[in-house]
């Protein structure tokens, strides 16, 4: 019997086990759960097939992600958008292991990348180090997007949703697509907002990253992505047989003259759109990662609370000027690791107070026994029992005297004696 075949089997005995109220996509394997009805009457209603090609584009500051989907005509169209139950650190890419940032950038993700057995439901691998990321020294590894609705480094959906675009991409994939494209950035990258974000460190990268946002904005065609001279190029065919090289000077390249033209058309646009932008009033910025110092410091903290150590509750931040901002309250990650480092912890403080309990007693005993000491020296100074009677004694026998010379001389004074 073929593997599909006995799949298909099972599944028919597993829902006659699970009765008249089951079907066969609530018992099939939660990877392998088609799209619902509505998603699928909508994707036909664009004029969509269910095996065409998809992308997928993140945005931090509005906390959504877009699957867009190819139309018969070539061009993508938005299928429906999810907002992100959560996703970790600032506005700004990904530098360090570590640093619990969210990557921006653009990736491609093939079927090695998708991981049905996720602890956090479903979940695939995002990519991140690209080329690119290699080329800055950028470091880190499973950067997922996945369930669970939790994050420290990732985008998080809900389970529902994950599952949602675990089918739209093992269609897309069995319609023959190798990768799709997902491109995450900070936010839309509208004129208005780069002129939001001028003064901020990461706007040369930012930058960047819109001329590709730019390409699909005028296409509707995921753009070809390459990278060289440690940065990212869209759309560039290299002449004859030269190639790209991240790390190596860019080769002589073209553009076809269609989109190059509709490129600096829209370029003039957005200048002119930018410019008006930095008069009017707009909302204030986000908080975005302050580059490699900051980075380092989240990563650093990183390593210690995964260490079982106590550490703020919250990563460290970096203010403009460079004050280093943290969490009051400290705690530990409630794991076996933690347990541990807070067994050896107590232990430690124990061994401590033993110790200077010790040290205590040991000062109280010699300041003991310095006192009987001083004691015993006052004891020997100090005349005895005996000593004093006789003195007392003598005394007595004085005094007497010494009273019968004072009345002969008052009455030898009184006679002129």
């Amino acid at each position: 019997m073929s593997s599909s075949l006995f799949r298909a089997s099972a599944l028919v005995a597993l829902l006659a086990v699970a009765g008249c109220n089951a079907s066969l996509e609530e018992i099939a394997p939660k990877s392998e759960r088609a799209l619902s009805s509505k998603m699928t009457e909508l994707v036909v209603a664009k004029g969509m097939q269910k095996t065409s090609p998809i992308m997928l584009r993140v945005f931090k500051e509005e906390n959504v992600l877009e699957v867009w989907k190819q139309k018969s005509n070539g061009r993508y169209d938005l299928v429906t958008s999810y907002s992100i139950c959560k996703w970790s650190g600032k506005l700004g890419p990904k530098f360090t292991e570590g640093d619990r940032q969210a990557p921006e950038g653009f990736y491609a993700v093939g079927p090695a990348q998708m991981n049905p057995n996720s602890n956090y439901y479903l979940a695939f691998n995002t990519g991140y180090p690209n080329a690119y990321d290699r080329a800055q020294g950028r470091t880190g590894s499973h950067l997922m997007v996945h369930g669970a609705c939790s994050s420290s480094g990732c985008y998080s959906l809900t389970d529902a949703q994950i599952q949602e675009v675990y089918a739209f991409a093992r269609d897309a994939f069995a319609g023959g697509q190798q990768a799709f494209q997902f491109q995450a950035f900070p936010f839309r990258m509208t004129a208005a907002n780069m002129a939001r974000y001028k003064d901020d460190p990461n706007f040369a990268f930012w930058k960047m990253l819109k001329e590709g946002y730019d390409h699909f904005e005028i296409t509707k065609v995921p753009p070809k992505v390459d990278v060289c001279e440690k940065r990212y190029v869209f759309n560039r065919f290299p002449e004859g047989e030269a190639s790209f090289d991240a790390t190596a000077a860019c080769p002589p390249a073209t553009m076809p003259d269609t989109l190059a033209s509709a490129y600096q058309s829209h370029q003039s646009k957005e200048t002119e759109a930018f410019s008006a932008a930095l008069s009017k009033a707009s909302p204030p910025p986000k908080a975005s990662i302050l580059g490699i110092k900051e980075a380092s410091l989240v990563a650093d903290w990183s390593k210690k609370r995964s260490r079982g150590e106590r550490v703020p509750l919250e990563p460290p931040s970096m203010l403009k000027d460079g004050r280093v901002v943290a969490t009051a309250t400290m705690g530990r990650v409630d794991s076996p690791l933690g347990r541990k480092m807070a067994a050896l912890e107590a232990a430690e403080a124990a061994k401590k107070r033993a110790a200077e309990e010790k040290k205590l007693a040991a000062e109280r005993a010699k300041a003991e026994a310095e006192a009987k000491r001083l004691a015993l020296e006052e004891a020997k100074k100090a005349p005895r029992p005996e000593e004093k009677a006789e003195a007392k004694v003598e005394q007595a026998a004085a005094e007497p005297a010494i009273t019968v010379t004072a009345v002969r001389k008052r009455i030898r004074n009184l006679f002129g004696g």
